[in-house]
């Protein structure tokens, strides 16, 4: 029986599934820098709060209407939005991932326990 994991297949999802990872931990880390700076009550003109605004808005953008921020101090802003951008995009990639999973080379007998799996 040849297992799916010695498979041509399995490197380049794994690398795939890698790369998918890798960008949504950058889109993440940006975001909470951007919720953490709106947090604090970041000078918006300073020219790193600036970049991480100019950088994350794209990806805020869809977003910024869905809920109205709450000012917990004078120039602190709870952004909302934010939150609910890198919960969506954690879904997007989880999504990704399955799709990726799906292509992968699974044996008749593997593929008949899962399959039975599923049935219960």
């Amino acid at each position: 029986m040849t297992s799916s994991y010695n498979s041509s297949s399995t490197k380049p999802l794994y690398r795939g599934t890698q790369i998918v990872w890798y960008i949504l931990g950058i889109i993440e880390v940006l975001l909470a820098f951007r919720f953490i700076l709106k947090l604090m009550g970041a000078n918006p003109v300073a020219g790193f709060t600036s970049f991480i605004y100019g950088v994350t808005y794209i990806f805020a953008a869809p977003f910024l209407a869905v809920f109205h921020n709450t000012q917990i101090i004078a120039g602190s802003i709870f952004e909302w939005t934010t939150i609910l951008a890198m919960f969506v995009y954690w879904v997007i990639v989880i999504g990704i991932i399955k799709l990726f999973l799906m292509g992968k080379t699974v044996s008749t007998p593997e593929a008949a326990v899962k399959l039975n799996k599923q049935e219960q």
